[in-house]
């Protein structure tokens, strides 16, 4: 939204300087996006006078000048025809930037003759078009600064040019006196009123206006007045000024009309020739298939149920968004129909979209315009009309009713403190909002009709705020409602997946955040790509399905880093797992992934490739982290895009599991294109025990002063008997006293078989007694020595190795 200095003083009475009005409107919530002030590019620019001008002597269109500056006498070439003798002009001396030229002016020779300046144009200036000649002021003194005399002489020509972003709640400033309302509600000036004396009706409506009944949800209200005998042409010289320094093209006056009140009361109009309307006009829906040519010269084809205005031949204009070129007014037009018409916002929207017409009617139209001042309106673009290019108007044509949009909210005076946190006397908030143009009856507050965003008594808050400032809030401490301290704001859940994230960054790993969508293929290989992940409307065909884990991702991006040279990688990502497409089917899991080499090649030979045994410890380390049990079982359930001979399954019991570590499948990686070795794990931080007792700190470590003591056992067991087996029945011996128990050698093959017999091996474990009241006897330790081989041989078949 642009507008002038001088426009909005025409609203405006007051005395504030720019800067004031500035930085009032950004404090009103109109952001003030810039300013372009003429004053500023012309302060270099003297006023000088011409004491003798004669011709080149070696060109016959330049002139030599002698002109008299506030530095002396100077020398300067010019080619204008109208550089003379006695003239007062425009003088950019050595140094100046002239903006129409995009150059600085130098000391320079033109034909062998040094110039020492220029005498300007307004174009060179960026003042108008005007190139003919080189300014002719008709006073001024010599040394004047231009932009001083053009503010006491022509005032127009140095006026700032003020733009503010319009949020879309807020559609009244969209128009300059909507702008000037909130600042004279800020104290900055008083509301100029701008009463229109209706033009007397000089005959009857030579035809007349309807709305289809399916179509006045979408325009409850169609004015319009003919204008007979109207002289079009250009517009007074203060509207073609106003217009372009907004950035608006002058037409002509009729169609200059239209555009200043869309600007000046946003207020948007269209002007028929009515010589070129056929009959009656008639507000309805379109079928469907019409087309018209709209004034832009494009061809726009109506989808049905849009809403247009046709005469007895078929449309003329798109209703609400622009008219038609078929009666669009020229200089030969002399009898003229002024529409003023209320439609719908959102209907705009919707036609203005499927059309892709972007027009100011439809900007403001789809966000609101004041439907009480259609009427209005009409009436003061008639009087312009009738006062400038003459003519008489007919009496007013007039279809629909402008509609009820009365509603009022109840001023509670202390919500402003309770809400916002200022305390604004009671007064001075009812003068805000009468200020603001609220009728305030008692207690209750009725929102004018050009305020369609004032939906609730919050609403009158925020007015009150807004006018009074919210710069003048002060901090004040926090009361304390409970003393002691405050309850944790974290989820213990949440938590935990900090400190999974923490404790993988602290290993080394990089933090990744991938999208939870992926492809069916990728999904398929990790035990997903079903129809219950399946996405109804995927972003790409890429993004198909919910993943099944976030370790799919990972090996993509671990593949992306390998194609660009990066092939030592550690990646992680905390995220969600979808399991199907319900909420309790998705769970929180943490997963880690190593690609490549432990480190760059040395001397040393230190480098090796990952193995599952970086990524055990490293799950160990973070399942620690998050508080799971510290005596857990190894399996190997690893699930299927694991190596099945090198990986495992970290459970709390058969069914339980809290995590999976181990090689990646070599086909996971061809089909995902990662070059390996890789290795990976993924924790499920649902699965982990959360701790029963709420505690802020640990438990205290209890430590014994008596003397462990350790016992070896080998035993003979069946080959397919896992050591998990082994070291569980070893450990229930005797819970009590039993601490640790762990493998230390196994002894299986050819060797073994010929000694123990065909499909035996041997393991031997190390069996810890950690006592906690007395000194272990020797008779103590033999009697859990013989718990243990009891427990081994019933829960394995194995026998103690002789």
């Amino acid at each position: 939204m642009k507008f002038t200095l001088s426009w909005l003083k025409h609203h405006l009475d007051t005395q504030a300087t720019l800067d004031e009005i500035l930085d009032a409107l950004t404090d009103l919530g109109l952001e003030v996006e810039g300013v372009e002030n003429p004053a500023a590019k012309l302060g270099a620019f003297t006023i000088g006078k011409v004491l003798k001008a004669e011709k080149h002597p070696d060109a016959d269109k330049l002139r030599v000048c002698i002109v008299q500056t506030d530095e002396g006498e100077s020398q300067i070439i010019c080619g204008a025809p109208n550089a003379r003798e006695g003239i007062t002009v425009v003088v950019a001396k050595p140094g100046t930037y002239v903006p129409g030229i995009d150059t600085t002016i130098s000391v320079g020779k033109i034909r062998g003759i040094e110039s020492h300046g220029m005498m300007c144009s307004e174009r060179e200036m960026e003042m108008s078009d005007e190139h003919d000649g080189i300014i002719e002021l008709p006073s001024g003194e010599v040394g004047q600064s231009f932009a001083d005399w053009l503010a006491e002489n022509r005032p127009e020509k140095v006026d700032p040019v003020i733009e503010i972003a319009i949020t879309p709640n807020r559609p009244d400033a969209l128009g300059v006196e909507g702008v000037a309302r909130d600042l004279a509600a800020r104290g900055l000036g008083t509301l100029i009123p701008r009463e229109v004396e209706p033009v007397p009706a000089a005959f009857a409506a030579p035809f007349t206006v309807t709305i289809d009944e399916d179509t006045l949800d979408g325009c409850p209200l169609f004015a319009g007045r003919l204008i007979r005998g109207v002289k079009n042409g250009p517009s007074p010289q203060w509207l073609q000024d106003a217009l372009r320094a907004i950035g608006l093209r002058p037409i002509s006056f009729l169609v200059d009309v239209t555009n200043f009140f869309t600007y000046d009361r946003n207020r948007p109009l269209h002007v028929f020739d009515a010589d070129k309307v056929k009959g009656n006009l008639r507000v309805h829906r379109a079928r469907g298939g019409e087309t018209l040519v709209a004034l832009d010269d494009k061809e726009y084809t109506l989808q049905a149920g849009q809403m247009v205005i046709s005469d007895d031949e078929g449309p003329e204009s798109i209703a609400g968004i622009m008219g038609g070129a078929a009666t669009g007014c020229t200089e030969e037009t002399v009898n003229v129909f002024v529409e003023s018409a209320y439609w719908d916002p959102i209907q705009i929207a919707y036609t203005g979209r499927a059309l892709k017409i972007n027009s100011d009617a439809r900007y403001r139209f789809e966000r609101g315009v004041d439907p009480a001042f259609t009427p209005i309106g009409l009436e003061h673009a008639v009087r312009m009309i009738v006062d400038h290019a003459g003519g008489e108007a007919s009496e007013l044509i007039v279809a629909g009713a402008v509609p009820d949009t009365d509603r009022a909210y109840r001023l509670d005076t202390k919500r402003v403190e309770s809400l916002v946190g200022m305390e604004i006397p009671d007064a001075e908030q009812r003068a805000t909002l009468e200020a603001l143009g609220f009728r305030l009856e008692g207690d209750m507050a009725h929102v004018p009709s050009w305020r369609p965003d004032v939906q609730g008594e919050a609403d009158l808050v925020e007015e009150v705020a807004r006018v009074a400032s919210l710069t003048k809030l002060q901090g004040v401490p926090m009361s304390r409602a409970t003393p002691g301290v405050p309850e944790p704001v974290l989820t213990p859940m949440q938590r935990r997946e900090s400190m999974a994230r923490r404790t993988m960054a602290a290993l080394g790993y990089n933090e990744c955040v991938t999208y939870s969508f992926i492809d069916q293929a990728a999904a398929e290989l990790f035990g997903g790509g079903g129809d219950a992940t399946k996405l109804e409307n995927p972003i790409s065909s890429e993004m198909s399905h919910m993943r099944p884990s976030p370790l799919p991702a990972l090996l993509q991006a671990a593949a992306r880093n390998q194609a660009r040279g990066f092939a030592d990688l550690a990646l992680f990502e905390v995220g969600p797992a979808f399991h199907g497409g319900e909420p309790e089917e998705q769970n929180q899991v943490a997963v880690g992934l190593l690609v490549g080499h432990t480190g760059p090649r040395d001397v040393h030979g230190t480098r090796r490739g990952v193995d599952t045994f970086d990524a055990k410890a490293d799950i160990e380390a973070v399942l620690a982290a998050v508080g799971a049990p510290a005596k857990v079982q190894i399996r190997r359930d690893a699930p299927g895009w694991f190596h099945p001979g090198r990986s495992g399954a970290i459970c709390l019991g058969p069914k339980n599991v809290l995590g999976v570590f181990g090689e990646v499948h070599p086909k996971v990686l061809a089909a995902l294109d990662v070059k390996g070795p890789a290795v990976a794990f993924t924790v499920d931080l649902a699965a982990i025990p959360f701790p029963k007792a709420k505690s802020a700190s640990r438990g205290a470590m209890e430590l014994s002063d008596l003397q462990a003591v350790e016992r070896d056992f080998a035993f003979v067991l069946d080959a397919n008997v896992e050591a998990l087996d082994l070291v569980n029945a070893a450990a229930g011996a005797d819970k009590a006293l039993i601490e640790e128990v762990r493998v230390f050698d196994e002894f299986h093959g050819p060797k073994a078989e010929a000694q123990m017999g065909e499909g035996k091996k041997s393991l031997a474990i190390t069996v810890r007694l950690q006592p906690k009241v007395k000194t272990l006897t020797e008779e103590e330790i033999e009697a859990v020595g013989k718990k243990v081989i009891e427990k081994v041989a019933k829960a394995t078949g194995g026998t103690l190795r002789g």
